[in-house]
């Protein structure tokens, strides 16, 4: 015998269900898609710099102008920083002289800080001379100088406008990448002033991050002598705070480092003290991520496999990074928090992702690819609690850009991307959470998986940060320098 629900209950069931299906709507991401453009060129975010959404909502980065290249043998254009700021992209130029720049990083007071070529020759290697600039609000670009050498880097500003990177001095250094051929120093630059940060023993060290306690996190070599296993002296992460470098060790192996990728390493120190990276351990053949407490060295774990690194960590102390999976068949984002390694996953189609940014409420972004041919084709964004979206959901039906990368995200939940155009042109795009009133121009996640699929095998792929990131989790094999130096330009399949 069938027994029917009383009416009352019936009707319950089926409004709770028209509420939960009501709130699953509203909690649905909706993201309103901008593509920044570029100064003239074809291309934007595509070097050594990806595009970086500030606090307050502004995008910096670097854009091709309409201006040849003579340095380049291919079809290519020189490239300046950027600032984008409400719906304008402005040219941020280069020292007098110069030909090119790039902008790195921004604080909460409109201060940007990069590099800049200074229209010099370093003599002692035959190339561009580049400085370490800070970009005032009113434009002024100002050449933080040198250690006494021909080159400099700013890798970080915190928001009380203190600088941090690396410098040359004028001492030959036999271990120097080629471009530099003298030691680099950590550097603090403040009140105009650049101070040397010295080093853990060795002849160099960079300085790669900053918070807001005057904190700082980089690298650095520990003495003078070749490890067997590289070829290169030992280099420890350290951490600087009154003048004093501490030495933050290694996970039993002779390299260790902030971040796995010099580019990305500003937001691998939260303003706790807290620092990750990644570390070989004994041997110098496997490569794990790692944190710093304030207290000891941690080292991550992997997600079954062999290799892994940690890009970033928040004040709430948790850590996104990438590892291998069982045998090292992939390599996949992940989340840890109190010690507990979170897979983010793929997107479905895919066997490949990895983290590249995380902001203060957790949101994780990257990109998502298969490991055949590490071409990034769906940008993601991670949200705890819930699954990794592809970016493309949010591409309007009538725009031809694929969303390649969520290169950073702010904590209002902006998202800076890369876009790539149907001939292989990428710009750099900025993606604004749409608030439950807003329409124009915002779209919905819903149906993700279908709407990237289209006309990718007729692009030419040419982003190959995937492979230089995962690339990033193996042993170093020598002195990183030209991570942040960028002396040695990164390839690109054609």
């Amino acid at each position: 015998m069938k027994h029917k629900l009383p009416a009352c209950i019936t009707a319950m069931v089926f409004t709770g269900l028209a509420i939960a299906a009501q709130v699953a709507a509203q909690q649905a991401p909706r993201y309103k898609l901008i593509d920044l453009g570029t100064l003239g060129g074809p291309n934007s975010t595509e070097g050594p710099q990806a595009p970086i959404v500030t606090d307050t909502g502004s995008v910096i980065g670097v854009a091709d102008t309409s201006i040849p290249d003579p340095l380049c043998s291919s079809d290519c254009f020189i490239s300046h920083a950027f600032q984008w700021k409400k719906g304008t992209l402005r040219d941020l130029g280069t020292i007098l002289g110069g030909s090119r720049s790039a902008a790195i990083w921004a604080n909460r007071l409109g201060l940007i800080i990069g590099t800049s070529e200074n229209g010099l020759i370093n003599p002692l290697v035959g190339v561009p001379e580049k400085r370490a600039v800070l970009w005032q609000k009113d434009g002024r670009i100002i050449d933080l100088g040198t250690l006494g050498g021909n080159d400099s880097s700013a890798f970080a500003i915190n928001n009380h406008g203190q600088i941090v990177g690396g410098a040359l001095n004028d001492i030959p250094d036999p271990f120097s990448f080629p471009g530099l051929a003298t030691q680099a120093r950590a550097f603090l630059w403040q009140n105009g002033v650049m101070q040397d940060l010295g080093t853990l023993g060795g002849p160099d060290s960079f300085a790669t991050s900053i918070n807001d306690r005057g904190q700082i996190a980089g690298i650095s070599m520990t003495d003078s002598t070749p490890n067997a296993t590289t070829g290169f002296p030992t280099f420890h992460p350290f951490l600087w705070e009154n003048g004093r470098m501490l030495d933050l060790g290694s996970l039993g192996g002779t390299q260790a480092a902030p971040e796995g990728d010099g580019l990305e390493a500003q937001h691998a120190l939260n303003n706790r003290g807290w620092v990750v990276g990644g570390s070989t351990l004994s041997g110098d053949s496997t490569t794990h991520p790692f944190l710093w407490n304030g207290t000891k060295l941690l080292d991550l774990g992997t997600l079954g496999g062999t290799f892994g690194v940690a890009r970033a960590v928040n004040d709430a102390g948790d850590v996104a990074g990438a590892a291998t999976t069982a045998n090292d068949e992939a390599v996949h984002a992940f989340l840890w928090r109190k010690g507990n390694m979170i897979d983010l996953g793929t997107i479905d189609g895919d066997s490949c992702s990895l983290a590249h940014f995380m902001n203060a409420s957790s949101q994780i972004v990257g990109s998502s690819f298969d490991c055949a041919d590490f071409v990034e084709l769906h940008g993601f964004v991670w949200q705890p609690g819930g699954q990794m979206i592809d970016l493309n959901a949010f591409v309007p039906p009538e725009s031809d850009l694929i969303i390649t990368d969520g290169e950073s995200i702010n904590d209002r939940g902006e998202i800076a991307g890369s876009g790539m155009l149907p001939n292989g042109d990428f710009h750099a795009v900025l993606l604004i959470p749409c608030g439950p009133d807003d329409t124009n121009g915002c779209q919905e996640s819903s149906g993700a998986e279908t709407l990237v699929r289209r006309s990718l095998s007729a692009a030419p792929h040419r982003n190959a940060a995937s492979r230089d990131s995962f690339n990033s989790m193996r042993p170093l094999r020598g002195w990183p320098a030209n991570r942040w130096f960028g002396t040695i330009p990164r390839t690109s399949p054609q």
